[in-house]
């Protein structure tokens, strides 16, 4: 039987780590806002779907597959100087409603009552970790 060095052990133990939180932290972009109404959409036509919702980019449409998918999104800063710190601190779970069509200015168009949980509404476009759940 052999055994692993206690160095190599907590070198393996220390990427594992990183690994795990870096997975949780999720994918970076930005998020913006959408206000009412939020019917028609691309994925559910004139069935309301609520307001925790979003709009996905180009860069999860994926054609509509991403219609229905659910994503936590958490604010992680600014992306100008009107609100240097419009985090809210608190996380928010959407699911994906619509198309943001080319020329969408985030990666994930959010509800405006979703927007606000995360985010002062003031900063218009924020930084963001999402991930789907």
């Amino acid at each position: 039987m052999t055994t692993m060095p206690k160095v190599t052990s907590v070198v393996m133990a220390a990427v594992v780590g990183m690994a795990m939180v870096s997975l949780a932290a999720g994918i970076s972009g930005t998020a913006t806002f959408y206000t009412p109404p939020y019917i028609p959409s691309a994925c559910y036509g004139n069935q309301e779907q609520g307001t925790m919702i979003a709009a996905a980019s180009d860069v999860f449409w994926n054609g509509g597959a991403a219609c229905g998918r659910r994503y936590a999104v958490t604010c992680t800063g600014a992306t100008n100087q009107g609100v240097p710190q419009p985090c809210t601190g608190r996380s928010v779970t959407v699911k994906i409603v619509d198309y943001c069509p080319s020329g969408c200015q985030g990666t994930i168009d959010l509800s405006q009552e979703a927007f606000a949980i995360i985010a002062n509404p003031d900063a218009g476009k924020i930084k963001i970790d999402y991930r789907q759940v």
